[in-house]
Order: structure tokens, then sequence, then C-alpha cells
């Protein structure tokens, strides 16, 4: 079932594809670049579901939206190690400690929005 995180999520999203939109004078966005963390809890499917919901009548109405999952970033607090997450949650490779902080990997992030222009 999709989350209520998601729905929040998705309203942001299309608040700020529709004020890109309005700022750039543009006729309609057409796509839009997400970076999700891997540790972000967001669901791909339930932003879509949203999305396909509430950016209708608005200048995203019909925009494609393209999802790409970044590696987590772990800093070990005992040894200072930095390393990228590959699978699940793993101890530090460097000296096996659980002391560890997330550098990045929860973030969601619009890299960027594709517009189409009014023909004069």
């Amino acid at each position: 079932m999709a989350g209520m995180h998601e729905l929040a999520v998705t309203e942001s999203i299309l608040e700020i594809a529709n004020q890109a939109a309005l700022e750039s004078r543009a006729a309609r966005v057409t796509d839009i670049y997400l970076t999700i963390g891997q540790l972000s809890s967001i669901v791909d499917d339930s932003v879509q579901f949203y999305w396909d919901h509430i950016s209708l009548d608005t200048l995203s109405e019909g925009a494609v939206l393209h999802f790409q999952r970044v590696p987590a970033r772990l800093r070990c607090k005992a040894c200072g190690n930095e390393y990228e997450l590959n699978e699940e949650l793993m101890p530090c490779p460097a000296c096996g400690s659980i002391a560890l902080e997330i550098i990045s990997g929860e973030e969601l992030l619009i890299d960027h929005i594709e517009v189409i222009r009014e023909e004069k």
C-alpha cells in the first residue's frame, strides 16, 4: 500500500516542478530526474502512483519521472574509514567496527527538470 510519506514527497516534487515551469514560462514539464539514496524509504511505485493523480490539470501532467538510486556512503567512527554500502548494512571493512555514521544515502534530490516552452 502506498505510504503517506510518499504523498508528501510527491507533492513537494510537483510544487517544485510547477514552480520551475512557471519561472521559465514553460508550456509544460516533460521529464523530472530524481536521485534517491539507497537507504531512503521512498518507494518509486508509490511516488509514481501519487504523481499520476496529483499532477492532473497542472503544468506537470504527463511528465515522466526518472528514478536513479545511488549507493549509500558510511563513515566508521572507530577508524574514520569511508566506504560505499553495496547491499545490506555491514560493519567497517577496514576494522570491523559497527560504530558507523551515514554520510549519504537517505536523500531525495531533484536533479533536473525538462520543460517545453511555448512556441512564439
